[in-house]
């Protein structure tokens, strides 16, 4: 009989990050910042009290973190938020990261945006190696969009896609499935992402946060919209991957791509390649649990990352097989306190 090593020896062996089901951890989220421009329904309180801006990490400080996990065997990044383009000078971030991307460690940075800051940033986002961007867009109707931001201003973000897709950035729109809100409205907005050269994602909302309401009463599984879709439309399954929990299916009638996540309807840990840091540099091993891993202090303990690495393999060593996310009318609170906007993303 064989004996395998243990995922530990085998991460050691090869340089990468392995958690303990064997896992290979090759995605980083990162937030930037957990202040937003916008206030979604199903992802911030309306009156929001954001962390006081001394707690964050600096650039310099995420830079660097960011750059101890493409060491350890991360190949690709993307920044989030909040809103990661309201971060102060948050373009000095980009350009240097984009080091990793001009010497081969790194293989894409990516974002993921409301789109509201595209017009202005997005020349320089391609510029500093962004190939692809995700813009989060749940509904194309105006007075619909205000209510579901709140304070958004949907001719901004139309301004913002139309600016990146002149830049040359691939954009792939992330739509929220809200039950009595937009799921009239989803085909036609897979219609136009198509049209537009855009792949599209559906996801089911998550409990995560105090929203000011009972997420029951927002939740669309998509196994339903997937059903409804259709009537008029043939979803054929492809194994087509970008590394985050999607699964894809290619649209006959249009020819383009629609992703699928659904923690709920189907969780999508036993691939789980990723873990989140948020502002903080608090490292999150799965984004629905609890159990965190500081990195900041090492970070700022020694300008050495020998105890920043002990940290990250530590926590590595603690990443769950899956999250435990449930919605139901007996489930009132969030299956986790925090906001996404947070964690990020």
């Amino acid at each position: 009989m064989t004996l395998q090593a243990p995922p530990s020896t085998l991460a050691a062996a090869s340089g990468a990050m392995l958690d303990p089901f064997g896992r290979q951890v090759s995605y980083l989220r990162v937030s930037v910042t957990d202040r937003c421009d916008f206030r979604c329904v199903y992802c911030m309180a309306e009156n929001m009290t954001f962390l006081p801006r001394a707690d964050l990490l600096t650039l310099e400080e995420l830079d660097r973190l960011c750059s101890a996990f493409v060491a350890k065997g991360v190949r690709r990044l993307r920044l989030t938020g909040g809103e990661p383009l309201v971060r102060k000078n948050i373009m000095w971030l980009f350009r240097a990261l984009s080091r990793h991307i001009e010497s081969g460690a790194l293989e894409e940075i990516t974002v993921t945006t409301n789109a509201s800051q595209l017009a202005k940033y997005a020349g320089e986002l391609a510029a500093c190696g962004v190939r692809r961007i995700n813009v989060s867009l749940d509904t194309r109707d105006p007075d619909k969009f205000r209510k579901v931001t709140r304070w958004g201003d949907l001719g901004r973000v139309m301004d913002g896609i139309r600016t990146a897709q002149a830049a040359g950035l691939k954009i792939k729109i992330n739509m929220v499935a809200l039950k009595g809100f937009n799921e009239g409205e989803i085909e036609d907005m897979l219609r136009w992402c198509h049209g537009e050269g855009m792949d599209m994602t559906l996801i089911e909302t998550m409990p995560l946060g105090d929203v000011e309401g009972d997420r029951t009463d927002q939740y669309l599984p998509l196994s339903a919209v997937r059903a409804r879709l259709m009537d008029n439309l043939t979803l054929e399954d492809i194994p087509y991957r970008t590394g985050g929990p999607a699964r894809y299916v290619q649209v006959r009638e249009t020819g383009g791509r629609l992703g699928l996540i659904t923690p709920l309807t189907h969780n999508f840990c036993e691939s789980c390649n990723r873990v989140r840091i948020t502002c903080t540099g608090t490292l999150y091993m799965c984004l629905g649990q609890n159990d965190a891993a500081d990195l900041r202090a090492p970070l700022r303990a020694s300008p050495s990352d020998e105890l920043l690495n002990g940290a990250i393999d530590e926590a590595i060593g603690r990443k769950p097989k899956g999250h435990d996310f449930v919605i139901g009318r007996g489930a009132k609170k969030p299956a986790v306190a925090r906001h996404m906007s947070l964690t990020g993303g």
